[in-house]
Order: structure tokens, then C-alpha cells, then sequence
């Protein structure tokens, strides 16, 4: 593989001979695939052969020819298909459920479903894009994936800055980079790079930065991460985030298992006042590179403002009233469970929101929350994202798509009896989509945009 000769050179300074050697022919040797299971929406994985990723307790490796995007229970959101070394990112964070939680630069979804399971549905995860048609990917996969408490936004950092002061337990930074972990997976990341452009980066990582400390909250977490390996990008920024905030303290990294020829897969890199920072190498792994910076927030008194103290209940008016009544007919026909939220009406579509979240309005909304539906015509149609938020024990009927899965992705009707309404269609036993049964059959809901 041809690298850009300038990088090479600051690679030889960067590491020992022996290592630069390992390092370069890593580049030579077939990368690794993996995947990471959803804890939303558990499955049996019986389909494909499957080796555990040391560094994630949801993380397997596969291998290419098993294929496991193609299969029904990856369009079902049984499990996000993720570079193995970026499953590293997210369990630094230590999410708990019930905080609340920010993936800044979130697309295309991985990290940010990654923090979806480690809540467990509890507590409020805000995802967000600058770039709208990343943002609706994004979307695409939070909903995939099941996750019912993430608003998806495509907004500045600094705009959220203003909107969230010291609000956020956790936050993401997964940060735009020069992508030189990726050379040998994306050949775009090598045409693409330059010194120029590692300068670029950095700066508009400080400027990320500057508003995501703004927006921890006391006592707070914030992971700092790339996919490169420019000292600018890393420890120099990690050392950056030091000096600029007295606040902010440097953290251990997590244990990982997975030590190969006597040396850990990780290295606590670069000089003993950020020895704490961690390298992710792929010859030292398999996976790709990355590196990883964890800081906490010291604890201080935070003064709400009047606006956080106090929620304004809006009155509503009658056509939004009438969209939420319509919900409420279809939950009580079909739904065996109360979902937690507030309810959330654009035109004639209603969301549930989570209760920890901000007023919405001045902010630019991809997804406000889990899409319930749409009233059309004095009727209630549920969204796609609902049904694959549920499970068969939230509903009062299901049906289990067994040999016709691939017949019910195409959108082909099923023929299946059961009782007349809306059923939530399931591929062993986790949610896939719609159906309405007539009584003899049941009419295919799943969307036409997703039909293969």
C-alpha cells in the first residue's frame, strides 16, 4: 500500500525501528471486521461464527465472507456492524442509565448507539451532526437500533453551547481528524491527507473542544477521540485541554485484556503528564488505529437559570390535540405498556421525547426523540421507528417472520391469521416492522425506502 511519504517520515520518529517495521507492515496484512450486539433488542446470533472483541463486552469479530449485513437481523437492529478498534470509544465513558448524555459528532451512529445500550433506554441521549445528510444517516441508524431516548440534531457546537450550559453528565467527542487510523481501510482517508490538513483539524478541534467543555456539567465526563495518529490531533490536544481548563483532570484509561507478544494492544503513550492517553495500533490489534482521552469536571455549584427551573407547560391546540388523541386510541388498541416521555407534535406527527430534554424550539431537529406516528385523515399510522423500538411483551399481538422474512423485507404481503389490527412483525423474536392483519393476512407496513 502506497502512504503518504510525509506521514511515513513522522511515523519513523514516532516509533522505534522495530515497531515502525511491525507498524508498516501492518498495512500489508487483511483488515479485521466486526460487529457489536444491540442490548436493545437482544437475538440469538446462531447465524454466524462469532469471536469476542476483548475491549467490548457487545463487541465480536467476523469474518467478511459470513456477510451478516445481509441478514434479516441486521435490518431488524439486532446488531451495528463497527470497526472493532472504534468499539473501544464508548465504554470509556462509563454511561449509566438515566444520565444524560452527548455525542457531539456523532454520525454516522456507531459510538452513539454504542452510549444507546449502556443507558438502557433510561436518561437522555442528544446526538449531533453538523452535516445534514450525515445527520439523517445518523437518524437512520438511532432508529434501526431501537433507541427511543436520542434527539438527533444537526446543529453548530456552539449553538449547543448556548442551549446547554453545564447540562450534560457524559459527552462524546469523537472528534473530525485527518483519518490516518484509516488509511488502510478507506482509501478516500489516504488521497485526502496532508500536513496542511492535520493543521486544519486541529484547530477545529479546539473549537469543538471550547464548547464541550461549556457544556459538562460538574462533576461530569468528557472522552476526547480520534481515528489518527498526528501528535497534533492527540496528545497535543489532550495536553491543550490541560492547560486551558484547571477544571478538567486527566483520567486513567480502562483495562482492556487482549495482550499479544507480551506487550498490551493499547499503548499509554507520550511522556509521563499525559501518560494516561491511549493508542489504539493495528499492529498491535485487530483493528484499526485510534486514540482515547478521558477527563472529568471538578465539582462546583452550577446556578440554573430561571428558564431550567422552571418548565412552561404549552397549551396545546386542537389540531395537535387531536394528533395525540389519535395516539392514544392506537396505543390503547395496540400497545400492552405506557411509554415514558412527552409528547412532541410537528404537523401531523407526534414524537415522545424524553423528559430531560431541553425545549426543542430554535434548534435544528433530525429526530425529536422516538417517532410515534402520523394521524392521517382522522386514523393513526404508526411510524416504523415505533415498531422497532417495542418488543413482543409492549404489544398485544406479534407475528414471527420465519422462512418469508426476505418476503416481508421485499414488502410482500404475508399470509399468516391472526386477529384484525396493526401487529408487530418479528424476525426470531426481535422487532422488524408493521403489519395489518385483515384476519386472513396481513398487509405489509414495512417502509418503502428500506425495501430490498
Amino acid at each position: 500500500m502506497i502512504l503518504p511519504e510525509a506521514f511515513c517520515e513522522r511515523m519513523k520518529q514516532l516509533l522505534d525501528e522495530k515497531e515502525y517495521k511491525e507498524f508498516m507492515e501492518s498495512y500489508d496484512k487483511p483488515r479485521s471486521y466486526g460487529l457489536r450486539v444491540n442490548p436493545l433488542k437482544p437475538a440469538k446470533m446462531d447465524h454466524i461464527q462469532l469471536e469476542p472483541v476483548a475491549w467490548c463486552d457487545t463487541g465480536y469479530y467476523y469474518q467478511s465472507e459470513d456477510r451478516p449485513g445481509v441478514h434479516p437481523l441486521h435490518e431488524a437492529g439486532a446488531y451495528y456492524i463497527q470497526e472493532p478498534s472504534a468499539m473501544a470509544v464508548a465504554p470509556q465513558l462509563e454511561v449509566k442509565p438515566g444520565e444524560k448524555v452527548l455525542d457531539l459528532c456523532a454520525a454516522p451512529g456507531g459510538k452513539t448507539t454504542h452510549l444507546a445500550g449502556q443507558l438502557k433506554g433510561e436518561g437522555l441521549l442528544v446526538a449531533n451532526e453538523y452535516v445534514a445528510s450525515r445527520a439523517k444517516i445518523l437518524s437512520q441508524n438511532v432508529e434501526r437500533m431501537g433507541v427511543r431516548n436520542c434527539v438527533v440534531l444537526n446543529e453548530t457546537p456552539q449553538h449547543l453551547a448556548q442551549v446547554f450550559p453545564a447540562f450534560f453528565d457524559k459527552i462524546l467527542v469523537d472528534a473530525p481528524c485527518s483519518g490516518e487510523g484509516m488509511f488502510r481501510k478507506e482509501e478516500v482517508a489516504r488521497q485526502q491527507w496532508s500536513t496542511e490538513n492535520v493543521d486544519i483539524c486541529a484547530q477545529r478541534q479546539k473549537e469543538i473542544l471550547e464548547c464541550a467543555v461549556s457544556m459538562l456539567a460538574p462533576g461530569g465526563r468528557l472522552v476526547y477521540s480520534t481515528c489518527t495518529f498526528a501528535p497534533k490531533e492527540d496528545e497535543q490536544m489532550a495536553e491543550w485541554i490541560r492547560e486551558t481548563y484547571s477544571n478538567l483532570e486527566i483520567l486513567p484509561m480502562k483495562k482492556v485484556g487482549g495482550i499479544e507478544d507480551g506487550r498490551t494492544p493499547w499503548s499509554e503513550h507520550a511522556g509521563e503528564d499525559i501518560a494516561y492517553t491511549a493508542r489504539l495500533w493495528p499492529h498491535r490489534l485487530r483493528g484499526e488505529g485510534h486514540y482515547i482521552a478521558v477527563f472529568s469536571s471538578a465539582m462546583q455549584e452550577y446556578e440554573q437559570s430561571t428558564e431550567e427551573r422552571k418548565k412552561k407547560k404549552k397549551k396545546l391546540s386542537p389540531a395537535k390535540q387531536q394528533v395525540i388523541t389519535a395516539y392514544e386510541t392506537f396505543a390503547r388498541e395496540t400497545l400492552s405498556c405506557e411509554l415514558k416521555g412527552r409528547y412532541e407534535v410537528f404537523g401531523s406527527r407526534i414524537y415522545l421525547v424524553p423528559e430531560q430534554m431541553k425545549s426543542l424550539e430554535g434548534l435544528k431537529v433530525q429526530r425529536a426523540g422516538l417517532e410515534l406516528g402520523e394521524e392521517v385523515k382522522g386514523r393513526f399510522v404508526p411510524a416504523h421507528a415505533l415498531a422497532m423500538a417495542l418488543t413482543d411483551e409492549e404489544v398485544r399481538q406479534c407475528c414471527e417472520l420465519r422462512d418469508n422474512a426476505a418476503s416481508y423485507i421485499h414488502g410482500e404481503v404475508i399470509h399468516a391469521q391472526a386477529p384484525k389490527g396493526w401487529t408487530l412483525m418479528q424476525v426470531e423474536g426481535v422487532s422488524i416492522g408493521w403489519g395489518k392483519s385483515t384476519g386472513t393476512q396481513i398487509k405489509n407496513h414495512y417502509p418503502k425506502g428500506l425495501r430490498k
